[in-house]
């Protein structure tokens, strides 16, 4: 890939940009105006890469703007602040990051994202807070339990009955969406024949995993987090943790993989065969839901409905 490597630090009110070949830094607002002003100074370049961490709901707005015009990669803020280390930059200011990023693009030679799906941010922005709420609903559940003041008791069920109410307007409005959209519904119906998920966890994977159908089995476990990773030293042989990935898809799954441990046949044996092999019933969950993903993943490759596998003769 030919061009320039663009850093971009997002912070709230503005955006340090630092172009790494003639090591060229420039500050705009982060604001539709400076966003505009970036382009145009963009514009005239060959730009190979612009690179730059997701900055909670600073970034979004840039990322929109910039989608489909450039080639846009989105890293890891630990890998970034890693790759500083590894470079022996310490210090941390905006214009340093903006630099640190557009070598890291380069020294790795970073592949662009795909360009941004306003549909699915919609979708993200929908299930964040959905999320929220059912955090919410319990914390009230739980703090209505040991209240015995009538006054703080009615304020709370009356707390409790708004957020169940939310919760059902989100889950409708996420079901809408999806059912607009052919693939996706058709992604919906397939999940959702797979025993042991249903219509929240097929939504919530469709949101976080949009790449289901596209990706070979190590991949999807690995996007959400469940492969295990060796930790081996010359002769010390450390336990297999799993780390990364991404954190809401992985949450989701873990409750469809307790159903599934129960009425899914498939998952049901392989569940009961490592903890025969001695393996703890943490370790073996995740492999549930491992499979899982990886079961959901097939049968959309497939374009298949889920089939309870017949019995050999």
């Amino acid at each position: 890939m030919t061009g320039h490597t663009i850093g971009i630090d997002i912070s709230k009110s503005h955006l340090d940009v630092f172009r790494l070949e003639d090591e060229s830094a420039k500050r705009f607002d982060n604001s539709p105006r400076g966003h505009d002003a970036l382009i145009k100074w963009l514009g005239a370049l060959p730009v190979a890469r612009i690179v730059f961490e997701p900055t909670g709901p600073y970034h979004r707005a840039v990322e929109v703007a910039l989608s489909g015009k450039f080639p846009l990669v989105k890293v890891n803020p630990l890998q970034a602040r890693r790759f500083a280390q590894a470079c022996g930059t310490y210090a941390k200011t905006d214009a340093v990051d903006a630099r640190i990023l557009a070598r890291m693009g380069a020294s790795l030679a970073l592949e662009a994202d795909e360009p941004v799906n306003e549909k699915l941010h919609n979708l993200r922005d929908l299930q964040v807070a959905r999320t929220a709420l059912v955090k919410e609903r319990i914390r009230l559940r739980n703090s209505g339990h040991g209240q015995t003041n009538s006054l703080l008791k009615r304020h709370t069920k009356a707390r409790l009955t708004l957020v169940e109410r939310q919760i059902g307007e989100l889950n409708e409005e996420i079901a809408k969406r999806l059912a607009e959209d052919e693939q996706a519904a058709r992604k919906n119906e397939i999940l959702c024949s797979i025993p042991g998920l249903g219509q929240i966890s097929a939504a919530v994977i469709l949101t976080f995993l949009p790449e289901i159908g596209m990706l070979d089995r190590k991949q999807a476990g690995s996007l959400a987090g469940l492969v295990p990773y060796n930790r081996e030293s010359g002769t010390r042989k450390g336990k297999s943790f799993i780390s990364g990935g991404r954190k809401p898809l992985r949450d989701a799954l873990y409750m469809p993989a307790l159903v599934a441990m129960r009425f899914n046949p498939d998952l049901k044996a392989k569940y009961t065969q490592l903890r025969d092999a001695g393996k703890p019933a943490k370790v073996a969950i995740v492999a549930i839901m491992r499979k899982l993903l990886e079961t959901a993943n097939a049968l959309v490759k497939a374009d298949r409905i889920w089939t309870k596998k017949r019995p050999c003769t």
